[in-house]
């Protein structure tokens, strides 16, 4: 369960929700350009864009649930359990890449959306867990470059690469059933409505908001689709860094999981684990976040100081509540 955001324009900037039942050990990885990148059966990239987002490293390699490259685009892989399928090793000359291979493998050497499609049209993702104990996990993808958005999933008939023009991604079903189920909500507005029951009748909002009923409010993908796609566009967009990120986590929060309301099947609590945004800029890509145990934002910068670094650089989560004291 997870919602992941791309708010494209002349100041883009990318966030996600990853709601989970318990941590996976996740931590800020920031891979810089010389840090070798080894694939099973891809050329290894010794020399490639840097790399900063949530990760576990085991061995030494970086697995990321999402990240940005230093050229500003965005991956993050989301639940999709049921849908998602991967495919035997063929020697058939297509670019085969292990599930948790796909995210540096293209933002390493990708800088925009059209650089990947040559890349993705070739591609078949094998199922080759990373290592025993580490299982592959179901995902589809959320691509974008702040211009463009791609949603990638690799099905039992192949991989189906669609174009976003939401911008938003959640889980099952696939994607284009959530295109089609976004036109069942045409007459949500975030103004006043008016009134369509009938002109001879005098009937007016008796409150604030009365646009969006209808707006559905429980925690499923699908509602949280809609719901994302709504609160995204309808969005007071700000010039500045802050002011951009403090309204991307306000969206998020609007589909966030609140703990205790959403129980696996196992009896865990699903709740959203971190939120996260990052934000491409002149002085580096800045990677916000706040977990579920830390509501205060805190962030980590790319620089280029780093960017030229040759070993992982890794930030542990400050996950302990930091309350902001304003003593007498």
């Amino acid at each position: 369960m997870c919602t992941s955001l791309a708010f494209t324009g002349s100041h883009p900037c990318f966030g996600r929700n990853l709601d989970l039942e318990e941590s996976f050990g996740e931590q800020i990885v920031i891979t810089p350009r010389s840090f070798p990148l080894t694939f099973r059966r891809l050329p290894c990239q010794k020399n490639h864009y840097a790399i900063i987002g949530m990760a576990h490293v085991a061995g030494g390699v970086p697995l990321y649930a999402e990240a940005v490259n230093e050229k500003g685009l965005y991956m993050a892989g989301l639940n999709f359990p049921g849908n998602a399928c991967y495919f035997p090793h063929a020697d058939d000359g297509a670019a085969e890449a292990a599930p948790y291979e796909l995210i540096p493998w293209l933002l390493g050497q990708c800088a925009t959306i059209e650089e990947t499609k040559d890349l993705l049209e070739r591609l078949r993702l094998l199922d080759e867990p990373f290592a025993p104990g580490l299982p592959s996990a179901p995902l589809h993808w959320h691509l974008s470059d702040g211009h463009t958005s791609l949603v990638l999933e690799s099905m039992a008939d192949g991989l189906h690469i669609h174009t976003d023009p939401v911008g938003v991604l959640t889980n099952n079903p696939p994607f284009d059933f959530h295109l089609t189920n976004l036109r069942q909500y045409l007459n949500l507005t975030a103004a006043s409505p008016e009134n369509r029951f009938h002109s001879a009748l005098s009937l007016s909002p008796f409150g604030q908001g009365m646009g969006s009923l209808g707006l559905p409010g429980d925690p499923s993908p699908v509602s949280r689709f809609v719901r994302a796609a709504f609160y995204k566009w309808n969005s007071p967009w700000a010039e500045e860094e802050v002011g951009r990120m403090t309204q991307c986590f306000h969206v998020l929060d609007g589909v966030a999981m609140v703990p205790g309301s959403v129980r696996t099947p196992e009896d865990k609590l699903d709740q959203t684990t971190y939120s996260c945004c990052i934000c491409p800029g002149e002085a580096g890509v800045t990677y916000y976040y706040k977990t579920a145990s830390n509501q205060r934002i805190c962030a980590v910068r790319m620089a280029e100081h780093q960017m030229d670094q040759t070993e992982l650089a890794v930030f542990p989560l400050k996950t302990e509540q930091d309350i902001c004291w304003h003593n007498p």
